[in-house]
């Protein structure tokens, strides 16, 4: 929990002190911080004192010391020389260390750490040792899903989903904000698309059956490493943006199913303003009337079929046809040819990510 730099600043002032050499070591016998040379050379003593049941012995002209984190044997702490008084110094820094410890604690517990995780703010370094000191395995499969309530703050939607995964989940639930529960999925039983998929569902219901609303669940792609989770954040971030503007009928979306949108998420604004331009002028495809949406809707779903298309408007071919020509002449393009219709689509899409970005201003 505490860096070697913060130990070892402790000891230097308690030297300042008690003018009494110290040395910290962890449970391996391996030094962590000293204020003498040659220090590491009492590792095996050490190791062999860690074994014992003595919680403090004297060893060859040196004062051992157990410091325990929660019944935990944490450090060994060594106190050059002998008698009352170094006994004395090395029991007052032993008590400090332990106090250390426990303030320390509540700052880099799971929850705290899981946080920072997500959220980038750890060295790499850190990451490993944080983890193994909070017995959090670091190379196990893990998907980030982000989930998102219409009522996340009147109903306690992380509260909820911790109920809902139990204490003895291996899965981590916090948040990072008030908008959103992050769930870190432990994969280590499985990590298929469907058995990601699942778990997304169950949350679902889970949350509908308590009685929230606008339940929406995004998620990233698969990491390996504990370093990598924050990507898989990032990636269920994007995911829970780009699912709202381009698949707002969709509940749970997947990262890996974003397809182009998740290319013209990443536009700047400027850059798509040109390009509507270029396309449309100095018209939008807000400004169509409904008649003709539905029918743009309409004829993509049919894959630009003519036929199918005005069957299912309930409407002549021809009338279909006259509508095509109509939307030609204004805009230049000709839906029934394959590249005017990829770029109309793509404009459509554009302007659905301008008008999202725009209302977030406000």
């Amino acid at each position: 929990m505490i860096s070697n730099q913060i130990l070892q600043n402790t000891i230097d002032g308690l030297k300042g002190i008690a003018r009494v050499d110290f040395c910290i070591m962890d449970t391996d016998g391996k030094e962590t911080a000293s204020t003498a040379p040659g220090m590491s050379e009492r590792s095996a003593e050490a190791a062999g004192f860690a074994d014992s049941p003595a919680d403090s012995q004297e060893i060859r002209g040196f004062q051992y010391f157990k410091i325990y984190d929660e019944q935990q044997l944490e450090y060994i702490l060594i106190a050059a020389g002998t008698g009352e008084d170094v006994y004395m110094a090395g029991k007052m820094a032993a008590f400090q260390i332990q106090n250390l410890l426990v303030a320390y604690k509540e700052r880099f517990d799971k929850d705290n750490f899981i946080k920072n995780l997500l959220l980038d703010n750890l060295l790499l370094i850190d990451i490993y040792s944080r983890a193994k000191k909070l017995h959090i395995q670091t190379d196990v499969k893990r998907v980030v899903m982000i989930v998102e309530t219409a009522d996340n703050k009147d109903n306690n939607a992380l509260e909820t989903m911790r109920i809902y995964f139990g204490s003895g989940s291996r899965d981590f639930i916090t948040a990072v904000d008030e908008n959103n529960v992050i769930v870190v999925k432990d994969l280590s039983d499985g990590d298929n698309p469907s058995d990601i998929e699942r778990a997304a569902l169950g949350m679902e219901t889970y949350l509908s059956k308590e009685g929230m609303a606008g339940v929406h669940i995004a998620y990233g792609t698969v990491v390996k490493e504990i370093k990598e989770v924050s990507r898989s954040y990032k990636e269920a971030k994007m995911a829970m943006d780009v699912g709202k503007i381009f698949f707002d009928d969709r509940n749970i979306m997947a990262y890996s199913e974003l397809g182009i949108g998740r290319l013209i998420y990443q536009l700047p604004i400027p850059l798509c303003k040109m390009f509507i331009k270029e396309i449309f002028g100095g018209k939008s495809p807000d400004d169509f009337d409904e008649e003709t949406l539905v029918t743009i809707s309409k004829f993509f779903e049919n894959s630009l079929n003519v036929s199918e298309t005005s069957r299912q408007l309930f409407i002549h071919r021809n009338t279909l046809v006259y509508r095509l020509d109509k939307l030609q002449k204004n805009t230049g393009l000709d839906l029934r040819v394959f590249e005017d219709a990829i770029t109309f689509r793509i404009a459509l899409m554009v302007v659905k990510y301008m008008n999202y970005m725009e209302s977030l201003e406000y």
